[in-house]
């Protein structure tokens, strides 16, 4: 019982998200309902008869009251059973298994490459905050936050394809005289490194860019300001003033400056995924690239309800499970954040 105790800081929240997964669930199904509009009139072009419309509905699980729904709805998906695509058919969770990766992927090179860009501008800033880099770093940081994805990633379209000609045609992931490369893992770029595709993972690398680019120009900002005040505070602490005085070295004492200060900006970076996640679905649609963006574009203007509850719910999993991370990663970092324990600065 000790152990458990002891170990409670990680295992609750471990127990607690697949309770949390379905209250999201829950919710996106009531969400969906809530959309106006008819999905066997969508299926069958609004020519089914009665007796058919009853049968689709209860194929759908459309039939009973809203109750019934709901509870027919949480027990498939604690199956992991999203049902059926109204338009093609398939398995949800099946045709979210092919394209997710694929976005994920390009939300993560957009967040680690914001943390780079976050981590080393703001040390520099904060470590000399009288040169003119300071001060375009914290100028970059104020405005960063308020720019839109896709009037950013439309300008970088116009300026660096249709203008300069540096990038190469928003037409996908490839050129179009490079063989598609076999699946791996469903991650485009990773798929290219395994499979020593090389001349693929060039020709991707490319057409990453610019998205990339945007991802990081449109969401670094805020991750830019945490870091400031964190390393900020943590330069003017009382351990770092202790470390220096007592002689520690250079290595030593930054080590103890980002410990500090990393914390916050952990806690950002949760935040930071679902929003780039988001900005990954914009980038998707916006350079030609296959991921889940298309595929959420078809189910809303079709009114596919399936694939609109399947993408709500995956979402909501993937987002929960970044939180969790982050939320072990922070009370790793910073042991007094664990629920019951307390230590010493």
């Amino acid at each position: 019982m000790e152990i458990l105790r002891r170990q409670r800081w990680w295992l609750g929240r471990i127990v607690a998200l697949p309770f949390q997964l379905l209250v999201f669930a829950a919710v996106s199904f009531l969400l969906v309902q809530s959309i106006p509009g008819d999905p066997v009139a969508v299926l069958t072009g609004g020519q089914a008869t009665e007796e058919n419309r009853a049968a689709i509905e209860k194929e759908l699980g459309l039939d009973g009251s809203l109750l019934h729904q709901l509870l027919h709805y949480l027990g498939n998906a604690i199956q992991f059973d999203l049902g059926n695509s109204i338009i093609s058919g398939q398995s949800v969770a099946d045709e979210f298994g092919e394209r997710l990766p694929a976005t994920v992927e390009l939300a993560l090179m957009g967040v680690l490459l914001s943390i780079v860009v976050a981590v080393a501008f703001a040390y520099l800033a904060v470590m000399r905050p009288k040169s003119p880099l300071a001060y375009l770093v914290r100028g970059f940081a104020r405005i960063a936050g308020g720019l839109p994805e896709f009037a950013v990633a439309v300008a970088a379209v116009f300026v660096f394809y249709a203008t300069l000609h540096w990038a190469p045609a928003p037409l996908g992931r490839l050129s179009g005289d490079i063989a598609e490369v076999p699946k791996v893992t469903g991650m485009p770029f990773l798929d290219t490194v395994l499979t020593l595709r090389f001349d693929a993972t060039w020709s991707m690398l490319g057409h990453l860019v610019l998205p990339v680019g945007v991802l990081v120009i449109c969401q670094s900002g805020v991750l830019i300001k945490m870091m400031l005040a964190g390393l900020e505070e943590a330069v003017d602490s009382a351990p770092t003033r202790f470390r220096i005085a007592t002689g520690a070295s250079a290595a030593t004492v930054r080590a103890s400056l980002f410990r500090r200060a990393l914390p916050p900006a952990v806690t950002t970076c949760g935040t930071l995924f679902g929003y780039t996640l988001g900005g990954a679905v914009i980038m998707e649609s916006i350079f030609g690239f296959a991921g889940i963006g298309g595929y959420l574009a078809d189910a809303v203007s079709s009114g596919d309800i399936p694939a609109m509850q399947g993408f709500l719910v995956i979402v909501a999993a993937v987002s929960l499970l970044v939180f969790l991370v982050v939320d072990l990663v922070n009370m790793t970092l910073d042991p007094r954040r664990r629920p019951g324990v307390r230590a010493e600065g």
